[in-house]
């Protein structure tokens, strides 16, 4: 079984509560490591350009057993690659480059809900704090619902200068 086949029964197999709940939580610290790190480093991305697999998983903070929680890091981080991964297909020799697109990274996070990893400080190394505060409002505008609906007391969209109610609203 590979290693991302794993990752995706593991984390959908609800069956065990408490298993799955370790499961899951384990992921979130790893995870939370791993972009540490890569933040960390950053601009420098010498550690994930050209990378093999197992001692990228091993400098991110996961074991050999623990390969299918990195392929669970790596299916998350892959929407923000600017080339995705063959995720079904990585093995421990795999060579990898996490190509990130940063803003992206942190706008899917902000979409996941994701605090523990958009409130990272090591994020400081990449943007300002100016920066990371645009983005901030960029997504939160995103999410903003905008109605083209006339209301009732809009000017009327006819021209006529008065309110759509006493003009074309009852026609």
């Amino acid at each position: 079984m590979s290693y991302f086949s794993a990752w995706n029964e593991r984390s959908e197999n609800t069956t065990n509560q408490a298993l799955y709940n370790a499961y899951v939580s384990a992921y979130y610290d790893k995870e939370k490591g791993a972009y540490d790190k890569i933040l960390s480093q950053y601009p420098d991305r010498s550690m994930i350009t050209d990378a093999v697999a197992l001692p990228l998983a091993l400098q991110l903070g996961y074991t050999k057993d623990e390969m299918d929680l990195f392929l669970g890091f790596l299916d998350g981080i892959n929407p923000s690659l600017n080339e995705p991964l063959d995720l079904p297909n990585i093995t421990d020799d795999t060579v990898l480059t996490l190509d990130i697109d940063v803003e992206k990274l942190f706008i899917n996070m902000r979409e996941a809900k994701a605090d523990w990893l958009y409130g990272l400080s090591s994020w400081k190394n990449v943007f300002s704090q100016e920066e990371l505060d645009r983005l901030s409002i960029r997504y939160r505008e995103s999410k903003i619902v905008r109605s083209e609906k006339v209301g009732r007391n809009d000017p009327c969209p006819c021209g006529s200068g008065k309110k759509y109610k006493q003009c074309c609203m009852n026609h």
